[in-house]
């Protein structure tokens, strides 16, 4: 797909990553990965993310990276596919002309590797990201990669072919900022954990979709919410709320990580195999996976 045509795409609608599946001696399982993949692409997402931050991305070389792309290409259908990208530089542009050739519609710029950088260092990554690619880019503020405004305009400027802008951080002042200076250059995407909980605030910045984690184990309830946001439906926001994420949040915070192995243990009690997480993730502790498995239920009685 062409930027133009990713970055309308992006915007039209819910967003997710699945995870990636995995043998129990930590080599990918395509075969359960594409069977996954094809499943969600039932249920109306906007695009995928393939090996993303929910994918553990950041547990994968680069050849993963790219079999990961190509598997959820041949599984997604006509929903588009969106590859993880990211470190310095070097692996950065490496991996992006991989996902590239894999077949991917679009790329996810993940904070690049451990250093924290000036705006100017942030501004030279991703444009050089940006130069080796003709696939549109989102840029992902998380962490130690937090480009300003004024960073996110310069690299409009300089890269047709950056399309969008997500946010890890919750500065909602920053969202503001970057969304009135930019407009509708760019699409902008909501990226927080769980960010059904922030989604109600970010909308009313500008950021009208994002990415939903639970939607690899419940797509239809994260529809749902999505549609009720997105309708300003209040009550249906808080039933929902109410009735399964502030219980999932508390669950996910136990431990550092969880944001990700939660979402792998709802794959797996809803009967696929996602298989284990790749250290240094660990796996929910079968008590946990309890507490999921009732709210699970809960929700689909």
């Amino acid at each position: 797909m062409s930027p133009d045509e990713i970055k309308s795409r992006v915007a039209s609608g819910l967003l997710s990553f699945p995870v990636t599946h995995f043998n129990e001696d930590f080599s990918l399982n395509l075969e359960s990965y594409r069977a996954h993949v094809a499943w969600l692409s039932g249920f109306g997402a906007a695009a995928l993310f393939a090996a993303g931050g929910t994918g553990e991305f950041f547990s994968l070389s680069p050849e993963e990276v790219a079999d990961v792309t190509r598997a959820a290409k041949d599984a997604s259908g006509d929903v588009p596919i969106i590859a993880g990208c990211g470190y310095g530089t070097a692996l950065a542009t490496e991996i992006a002309r991989r996902a590239e050739a894999a077949g991917a519609d679009g790329l996810l710029l993940l904070p690049h590797y451990l250093m924290e950088a000036s705006q100017e260092g942030i501004f030279r990554h991703v444009k050089a990201v940006c130069e080796s690619t003709g696939l549109g880019v989102i840029i992902y503020n998380r962490a130690n990669s937090v480009a300003n405004a004024d960073t996110v305009a310069r690299l409009a400027d300089a890269c047709p072919n950056l399309i969008g802008f997500k946010d890890g951080t919750g500065k909602i002042d920053l969202v503001r900022h970057v969304t009135a200076k930019l407009g509708d250059r760019l699409c902008y995407i909501g990226g927080m954990p769980t960010h059904e909980l922030f989604a109600e605030g970010f909308n009313g910045a500008g950021v009208t979709t994002y990415s939903s984690a639970v939607f690899n184990f419940v797509p239809e309830l994260a529809q749902r919410f999505y549609m009720a946001m997105r309708t300003s439906d209040r009550a249906a926001m808080e039933e929902i709320l109410h009735n399964f994420f502030f219980p999932f949040a508390a669950l996910r915070d136990r431990e550092q990580g969880y944001p990700v192995s939660i979402i792998k243990a709802g794959v797996e009690l809803i009967g696929r195999t996602p298989g284990p997480l790749r250290p240094p993730l660990t796996d929910l502790k079968p008590q946990e996976k309890d507490v999921l498995r009732g709210l699970i239920e809960k929700i689909a009685a």
